[in-house]
């Protein structure tokens, strides 16, 4: 992948795409969006937005974490598209490329649209939508969170908004349920 990232050749395009959407290893897959980020975007684009609108759930997660990457606005409104998909995994890596692809004068619109997200699947899923709406800014979201406030994801927003390591502290208790759970790659060995 390395060898792929750093030469950077157009040709590579389609096996990185491919690879993508079955490549179990999520290390590997971060090496594969890094390649992909390094082709021009006009090549890259195209074939990102096809796999958002007709792939695997992994290949359209995958799709939209690069997207995030290359943060092109104009793909905003096909990963906005995927930010009530029905796969947890699709819909968290959409709304961390919806932040990365608003375009300017956009964050209101977006914001309204991730609120109406809140309250959605497992801790992990909820810290993922309150990251991404962190991200719009406190200007943006305040106002949408403080109007639904007595639910507790919302309170939990505002509460990260005013202290960011809150979302560390959630994220070690994730990891250490992980562990305990054995799922790690040496528990795997």
């Amino acid at each position: 992948m390395l060898a792929i990232g750093t030469a950077a050749d157009p040709v590579d395009l389609d096996a990185l795409i491919v690879r993508c959407a079955v490549e179990p290893d999520f290390f590997v897959r971060d090496m594969l969006t890094w390649a992909l980020t390094r082709l021009p975007a006009r090549a890259v684009l195209p074939r990102l937005l096809d796999e958002v609108e007709r792939g695997t759930p992994q290949a359209r997660s995958q799709a939209l974490h690069t997207l995030s990457k290359i943060a092109d606005t104009s793909t905003h409104q096909v990963v906005v598209a995927s930010i009530t998909d029905p796969d947890d995994e699709v819909a968290r890596a959409a709304w961390r490329a919806a932040v990365a692809t608003v375009p300017v004068g956009g964050a209101p619109a977006l914001g309204e649209l991730l609120i109406s997200q809140l309250g959605r699947g497992d801790r992990a899923v909820q810290l993922s939508l309150s990251q991404a709406l962190v991200a719009l800014g406190a200007d943006v979201i305040t106002p949408l969170l403080e109007s639904r406030a007595e639910e507790p994801h919302a309170a939990a927003t505002l509460r990260l908004l005013t202290d960011p390591a809150a979302g560390s502290q959630l994220a070690v208790e994730a990891a250490r349920r992980e562990v305990a759970k054995g799922n790690t790659r040496n528990a795997k060995g």
